[in-house]
């Protein structure tokens, strides 16, 4: 019996074999196309509940499977899932095309659409309509066959590059190792990096050190080794993932991928790719996000510049450098921090074990939302790293299922991220909860120590549970419109508003006790840690700026005669442009987000949401970090209404205003 098309609850990890996932999910498609062809065949005219409501609620089973199944792509990877993920792509995506295009299904929707103003529907129900609607316009239900046809061949071909795309980041990331003999090299590292990289040569069954290009082992050797030689072969490295000359190299791939997409919008009607991608975000336009990054890199560019100054000078005077390099950055960066603030990254980690971190940002979860978290050994998990929760509210009612997947591997891909394995919905009157996940890349413990975060760490863990709640706290009628199915560029407020409690005393003071006596954090840590807050914010900015630059010239013109990656990259760069090129280095080919992860034409939701959650936070602020009446406003305009309204409807009712840069700019030290 193949687990995957058993009734069950939680993901059935433990019985999945590779082999059952293509069956199920053929098998899965089969249903689903049998679910579509009985609301097509139905004699009934169509209405709102037996087309628009029956549709969201079709294949459920493919959905759930589909979704184990690529998390499992990102999170435990080996090489047969890779070639299972090459063969389902294409089936999915002409799945999905055949739904799209399948014009007797887009006949009944388009009957229901436009008859809406006869229908007296709740703001939900309206946006589940205009959402369906669109999503058979907005992908070529309206084309004739021709160019049908052309779109299927695009969606299929762009689905198999993406996937070949992050598999080559994938193979570069674990292609390489600085493998250290000599003590004398580690010179300047922190204990806890210099134990982690014996555990890693161990593993590897090496003597030594190892050093790989895993953020948590890459950060540190960049941030604190001395040896200005090695960090320069390492960030060497990190830099030319996929622009090598050799089968991972991503550059054509690039170039194929922004092509298809603009071929794609023109098919659709679209000046660009970005013009199609923002017409259903916040944004709405290029236009309107090249004046709101235009507008945030003139005022943060002076700050960036001048600090940037400062840096040299520093380095210069500290190392007689000749020129401060890529490769020097958060190195001497975290020298001025030390001196300026007198606080060490090194000194904060053992406050910050990760059992007391996840303890603490359980209790402001509980604080805020009236949320308990208890840990079950009885769910099924894909790893023995992986952590299970129960979520209920304070009344002991069932709220969600939490997965947690803290510590980096071989077969798991580099960052954070939210994912989900079942959606929230009200259905025959039952309200199904979530099953939410959370996958990071810590530190390992060693022999000797727990898990210890650095402060950014924390702040990462925050955020990746700030979209957690998003998805727990989810209570909408139609799973389309759950929890993060919400505009791209509202996705992140969630997320960046929740950093914001670890850089508050009353928070930190929940969780942040050192891991061997117990003793809390000293308020001069507090205190400095916000001070440091705005440490080269002008910098920072300006870097986030640039990659959303970056984004927007890839998708926002016709891509046709672009034929050097790198040229095309090193011009869009021009205006944030602080440190010298480095030419064996290319961030495009690497750039999971927008040729990968779905953040094409919208890596700026990054800072557009830092807007946003700037001023949320300014709020709490006002009334107190804890205060019930405005986390209650949050969750239940923000946290639990999804994508039932528009975003800027939902955050003015809880905010009671739009939001303006003037909180960011504050914040960040800027004005």
């Amino acid at each position: 019996m193949n687990p995957l098309l058993t009734d069950f609850n939680t993901a059935p990890f433990t019985q999945i074999k590779e082999s059952h996932y293509i069956p199920a999910i053929q098998a899965a498609i089969e249903e689903t196309k049998k679910e579509i062809d009985a609301i097509v065949t139905n004699n009934a005219t169509p209405s709102f509940e037996n087309t628009t409501v029956a549709l969201d609620f079709t294949g459920e089973k493919l959905n759930r499977i589909t979704s184990i199944f690529f998390n499992l792509n990102s999170a435990e990877t080996n090489d047969e899932i890779q070639k299972i993920a090459k063969e389902i792509s294409p089936l999915l995506s002409e799945f999905k095309n055949d739904m799209i295009l399948n014009e007797a299904l887009f006949k009944r929707v388009k009957s229901v659409f436009d008859s809406k103003d006869d229908l007296s529907l709740t703001a939900e129900q309206t946006t589940l309509l205009e959402k369906q609607y669109k999503g058979f316009a907005r992908n070529g239900a309206n084309l004739n066959d021709k160019d049908k046809a052309t779109l299927r061949q695009i969606d299929t071909e762009l689905s198999k590059l993406s996937l070949q795309f992050g598999e080559n980041v994938l193979a570069e990331t674990n292609a390489f190792e600085l493998h250290i003999s000599n003590e004398e090299d580690l010179s300047g590292l922190p204990n806890s990096a210099k134990e982690a990289a014996k555990e890693i040569a161990k593993s590897k069954e090496k003597e030594g050190w190892i050093f790989t290009l895993d953020y948590p082992s890459y950060i540190p050797f960049m941030t604190y080794a001395d040896n200005r030689a090695l960090r320069k072969e390492m960030a060497i490295a990190f830099g030319k993932k996929a622009f090598q000359n050799n089968e991972n190299n991503n550059e054509a791939i690039v170039l194929k991928i922004v092509n298809l997409r603009h071929q794609r919008a023109n098919l659709l009607g679209y000046k660009t790719h970005a013009h199609f991608v923002l017409e259903e975000r916040m944004a709405e336009s290029p236009e309107k996000v090249l004046t709101f990054s235009k507008d945030l890199l003139e005022k943060a560019k002076p700050a960036a510049i001048k600090e940037f100054n400062e840096l040299e000078a520093y380095a210069k005077k500290l190392d007689r450098i000749d020129q401060l390099q890529k490769w020097d950055g958060a190195y001497y960066a975290e020298k001025l921090k030390k001196e300026r603030f007198n606080l060490d990254q090194e000194i904060l980690k053992p406050y910050f074990k990760l059992e007391n971190v996840i303890d603490g940002v359980f209790t402001i979860a509980s604080k805020l939302y009236d949320l308990q978290f208890e840990e079950v050994f009885d769910i099924e998990k894909y790893h023995e790293d992986v952590k299970t929760y129960n979520v209920t509210d304070n009344n002991g009612n069932f709220v969600a299922v939490f997965y947690a997947d803290f510590h980096p591997r071989k077969g798991k891909r580099n960052g954070a991220w939210m994912t989900s394995y079942k959606p929230q919905q009200i259905k025959n009157e039952v309200n199904e909860r979530p099953h939410v996940s959370i996958v990071c890349n810590f530190t390992k413990p060693t022999e000797t120590k727990p898990s210890l975060l650095t402060f950014n760490e924390v702040t990462t863990l925050f955020h990746e549970f700030g979209h957690a709640l998003h998805g727990i706290l989810a209570n909408t009628t139609y799973n389309s419109l759950s929890g993060t199915s919400v505009s791209w560029d509202f996705v992140e407020l969630p997320s960046q508003v929740l950093e914001n409690w670890c850089y508050e005393k009353e928070a930190l003071e929940l969780f942040a006790k050192h891991y061997e006596t117990n003793e809390l954090i000293q308020m001069e840590y507090v205190q400095k840690i916000k001070e440091s807050a705005s440490f080269h914010e002008g910098m920072q900015t300006l870097r986030q700026l640039s990659f959303g630059l970056l984004d927007m010239n890839w998708h926002g013109i016709d891509p046709s005669k672009i034929d050097n990656v790198k040229a095309f990259e090193s011009k869009a760069f021009e205006s944030t442009k602080l440190y010298p090129d480095v030419a064996e280095n290319c961030m495009s080919t690497a750039f999971s987000h927008i040729f990968q992860g779905g953040y094409s034409a919208g890596y700026y939701s990054y800072k557009w949401a830092e807007v946003l959650d700037a001023d949320a936070f300014e709020y709490f602020l006002e009334k107190g970090i804890f205060n019930k009446e405005v986390a209650t406003k949050f969750k239940e305009h923000v946290l639990s209404k999804g994508g039932t309204e528009k975003p800027m409807e939902l955050y003015k009712r809880f905010r009671g205003q739009e939001p303006n840069n003037e909180s960011l700019l504050r914040r960040a030290g800027l004005i």
